[in-house]
């Protein structure tokens, strides 16, 4: 398939399984590696990759950001992911934007700022999601009582049928179809004319629920007479009708100033009592949050820890929009007196009308499922049961018999709603990886969607049905659920598009291939090697060493002696990241990975990575696959700045798990010359500058930069640092700066790593005067060296490991003195935080991260 595609389309086409491990999973529980994978460039590879598809009966799978949590982007068959080349914003107008369905939604809002219009759609993950992804599942958000779902703005929409013909799909006139039916779009239209029209009791009987339904095809409002709205009959279809390539939608004028406020209550009867008070006010928004949601939120982050006070048992969160600041104020506040007033009466009230305090506000009812997987607790929350509406006069009963359904299976659950329109997410903590919690998962399913029928609710609010709730299709809608089957089969006679998606076999299909990452057993039993202990297993690893060297040594012996090997810990860190997609954000106000930024692709992105590892430990692939060319094209793309473990709402250790691999590889490959090179530049930094003439001529030369290009693979656009004459730390030592002193005060140990030291001693001689005039004794210790994330970066940890072992018994020593541990570089001070930590378990190490920051944390 691979090289039949890539004689045809001008994407990118891979079947290899490291690459295809990488989209086996989303934001879902659910893993299934496919056959391959699409990048298409234009409209015209779609419809190669469909003929193809079609002509060998192969599923074809559209996909967006892969964060959706429902499973709707997984499948076994072909993936079109439209990120990478088809994002583009073709056209915007006064009213309207056309835009390619890989554009996410935050790149779009950001673009008709400067028009002041939007489309007015925020779904948690905004700044990930793409437009097609968005259409795909009908996506609204917490503004839904006002501005609706993104489905009330697709005016038309370009697509592609599962046998490669084009659509454009709008309101067609079904008459003038009706007098022509040569083409294949007026067959569609006449057909589905006549289905909707023979169906219309059955539809308006079954599909008038609760007031946001994202369950089944969108049935409603589709035909009107003689019009048939085909576009917003693609709405909601998951990529199971049609595969979009364009996408034309209204937008409406910004509202010029927002006012947000947080009313804590002591019980979940009062927060609902003033949840209906705060609706007759008709608000932007009006969220509700119950304890355990709220605690998690306090643990997760400092900052709602404050705003949020322990003892509250329920929140209440409102928005309101106004003509000014002003306007938006006085309309918070009458809703906050009228509240106050009543018999539900707030233990506490926040106010927010900055742009950075609304965000923390949001943030507090955006906390999600990666968020909750900081618990290193085996149970976990699990989003299968995490989208469901109700009528909002119905909610606080429905809520009640929730927490009885909860009590009942002695199960744990965090649990908000949007309350102005009924829509509850609940997060129930299970294991899935033991018989017994899937046994629960089930049973509980089964009540918790029979008290959402009861009420005349609906599974699947605004996250789709996917593979976690296709299967309960057929028994929310009964008889209508033939009509959808109808509906598949005019548009998809092949059923290759998307199958299993809304359209499905019923039963306990969504307990299907669930994400486990526990090791297998063959991992599991390579343990750390430790001859110090053990005479006889010293002199099995000198046999293996010889057989290292020899090249014919296993890899999973490799594992032993080069790593710190537990893959139970390392299954551990791979199984907290649940495929949100947050890592993939390139928004100029979040800060996530710099790589992903320059690259935007999937294997670029933090949550490729976890996904590699993980497949290696559970045995999905090969544990070869650490030696592969493909994992070191991944992995390369770690630079260990570990901005990811920051951001990471679940604070995966990405950088842990590349460390490991790259570790991996490197001891089975040995290094590149480049990377030998790279791992050693405190040795050509101190070269360099013995022969600074020489090497400054050399790096702004042109002949000499193409011959440094030839041999180790540094650009001749680079710009290169020049050698300063004399190191750093031959200065420090004149000025008697590398004896240490014993003198009360604040002292600083000064690691001084290669950049200062070689290249720019000026910033080094800097620091020590902005220290020094604020009376704070310097210590620069004369047998440093280099701090080694390069080392780390290329894999060769045993090279890291000396040196972690070497700059650690120096720098403790002074931090025991009274001395703190400052570097100018950040890369030194990722080594003795991070990685220094991860290469040795020393009590020395641990004093040292605990003592040392950055110069201007410092």
């Amino acid at each position: 398939m691979q090289d039949d595609l890539r004689g045809q389309i001008a994407g990118e086409v891979r079947c290899d399984e490291t690459f295809t491990q990488l989209y086996a999973g989303d934001g879902s529980i659910y893993e299934i590696r496919p056959l391959g994978v699409v990048r298409p460039r234009n409209t015209n590879d779609v419809i190669v990759c469909l003929q193809y598809a079609a002509e060998h009966d192969i599923p074809v799978h559209p996909r967006g950001a892969g964060s959706g949590v429902a499973g709707e982007s997984l499948g076994s068959g072909l993936v079109l992911d439209f990120s990478v080349f088809l994002g583009r914003i073709v056209f915007a107008g006064d009213e309207t934007v056309r835009v390619q369905p890989g554009a996410t939604i935050e790149r779009v809002n950001a673009y008709l700022q400067r028009y002041g219009r939007w489309v007015p759609v925020d779904p948690d993950n905004a700044e990930v999601g793409t437009i097609g992804g968005a259409v795909a599942r009908d996506a609204c958000g917490a503004r839904f009582l006002k501005y609706g779902s993104i489905g009330d703005y697709v005016e038309s929409v370009k697509a592609v049928l599962s046998d490669g013909t084009r659509l454009n799909a709008g309101r067609e006139v079904v008459a003038e179809h009706q007098q022509d039916i040569s083409s294949s779009k007026s067959r569609l239209v006449t057909r589905l004319a006549t289905i909707l029209g023979e169906n219309a009791r059955l539809i308006s009987v079954h599909q008038e629920r609760a007031t946001k339904c994202g369950c089944g095809y969108r049935l409603t409002q589709v035909l009107d007479h003689d019009r048939l709205n085909l576009a917003r009959l693609l709405v909601g279809s998951e990529g199971t009708l049609a595969v979009f390539t364009e996408i034309e939608l209204k937008t409406v004028a910004r509202p010029p100033a927002r006012g947000m406020a947080l009313l804590c209550f002591e019980s979940l009867e009062q927060a609902m009592g003033a949840v209906r008070r705060v609706l007759e006010a008709e608000p932007v928004l009006c969220d509700l949050l119950e304890r355990r949601h709220l605690s998690l939120a306090r643990q997760s982050d400092d900052d709602l820890e404050s705003l949020v006070p322990e003892d509250t048992e329920a929140a209440v969160l409102i928005e309101v929009e106004g003509d000014d600041t002003p306007h938006a104020r006085k309309r918070l506040l009458e809703i906050v007196d009228e509240v106050t007033a009543g018999p539900h009466r707030p233990s506490a009230v926040r106010q927010a009308f900055e742009r950075r305090e609304r965000r923390m506000l949001m943030k507090l009812m955006r906390l999600n499922q990666p968020a909750l997987f900081r618990s290193k607790d085996r149970s976990r929350p699990v989003p299968v049961l995490n989208d469901v509406a109700v009528p909002p006069p119905a909610l606080q009963d429905f809520l009640i018999s929730v927490q009885k359904l909860l009590r009942k299976y002695e199960v744990t659950a965090s649990i908000y709603c949007h309350a102005g329109h009924g829509e509850v997410h609940l997060q129930p903590f299970f294991n899935p990886a033991e018989d017994r919690d899937r046994d629960r998962m089930r049973r509980l399913a089964d009540e918790f969607y029979d008290e959402v029928w009861r009420r005349r609710g609906t599974i699947g609010g605004e996250y789709g049905c996917g593979l976690a709730r296709t299967p309960f299709v057929e028994k929310q809608y009964g008889p209508l659920a033939d009509v959808f089957r109808s509906i598949k089969r005019t548009f998809d006679p092949l059923w290759i598009l998307n199958p299993c998606k809304i359209v499905g076999e019923a039963g306990d299909s969504w307990l299907r291939n669930i994400r486990v990452a526990e090791a297998k057993s063959t991992l599991r039993d390579s343990e750390p090697a430790d001859p110090g202990t053990d005479p006889a297993r010293g002199r099995k690893d000198r046999r293996k060493r010889r057989r290292r060297r020899s090249g014919d040594l296993p890899l999973a012996d490799i594992l032993e002696l080069q790593l710190n090997w537990d893959p139970d810990q390392v299954a551990d860190i791979a199984q907290r990241c649940v495929g949100c997609g947050e890592c993939r954000a390139s928004s100029p106000e979040l800060r996530m990975c710099p790589v992903f930024r320059v690259h935007s692709r999937e294997e670029a992105s933090p949550r490729a990575k976890a996904n590699l590892i993980r497949g290696i430990l559970t045995g999905q692939l090969s544990l070869d696959v650490l030696g592969s060319e493909e994992f070191k094209a991944i992995a390369d793309q770690c630079v260990h700045c570990h901005m990811c473990v920051r951001e990471c709402p679940a604070q995966v250790d990405i950088p842990k798990l590349m460390a490991e691999g790259k570790g991996a590889y490197t001891a089975a490959h040995g290094l590149s010359l480049a990377d030998w090179l790279l791992v050693r530049m405190d040795v050509l930094g101190k070269l360099g500058s013995s022969m600074s003439l020489l090497s400054n001529w050399a790096v702004t030369n042109r002949s000499a930069r193409w011959v440094i290009e030839k041999l180790f693979g540094i650009a001749q656009g680079r710009k290169l640092p020049r050698f300063a004459r004399t190191p750093f730390i031959q200065r420090a030592a004149r000025r008697g700066l590398t004896r240490s002193v014993r003198r009360s005060g604040l002292k600083v140990a000064y690691f001084v790593d290669v950049y200062a030291n070689y290249h720019d001693p000026e910033l080094a001689e800097a620091f020590i005067s902005v220290l020094q005039h604020n009376g704070i004794s310097v210590f620069v210790p004369p047998d440093q060296r280099q701090a080694g994330l390069a080392a780390v970066a290329c894999g060769a940890l045993d090279v890291a490991t000396r040196l972690a072992r070497h700059n650690t018994a120096i720098f403790a020593e002074a931090v025991r003195q009274g001395y703190h541990v400052v570097a100018t570089e950040p890369a030194v001070t990722v080594c003795l935080t991070r990685e220094y930590p991860s290469l040795l378990d020393d009590a020395d190490v641990r004093l040292v991260a605990q003592n040392a920051s950055d110069a201007s944390q410092f």
